[in-house]
């Protein structure tokens, strides 16, 4: 069972990766394409970044990380370099679960 699932699995990529480069240039060079192709990635890993830390499970939750991300929100406003914005939100983070 577990080898079919990934045999189907793989060739499922294959197929989807010969489909990608099936795609004539033309409608890769079109502008919206272009854009949606930019913005994607940014999308799904809000998404993911979402997901993760408001989610426990299929239950939404407000702990900890929710509050790490929002100092780190408030440090990415505040123009603070990328390594203080992640420190910020772990001691946050740290701190909040130290006092729950």
């Amino acid at each position: 069972m577990t080898w079919t699932a990934i045999l189907l699995s793989a060739a499922g990529c294959y197929l989807l990766k010969l489909v990608g480069l099936s795609v004539p240039q033309r409608l890769l060079e079109h502008p919206v394409a272009a854009r949606v192709a930019a913005l994607l990635p940014v999308a799904l890993l809000a998404a993911l970044a979402a997901v993760q830390t408001s989610t426990d499970g299929t239950r939404l939750v407000v702990d900890a990380r929710l509050a790490g991300v929002a100092a780190a929100v408030v440090a990415l406003l505040l123009r603070a370099p990328f390594l203080v914005v992640v420190g910020v939100a772990a001691a946050t983070a740290a701190l909040v679960r130290l006092v729950s």
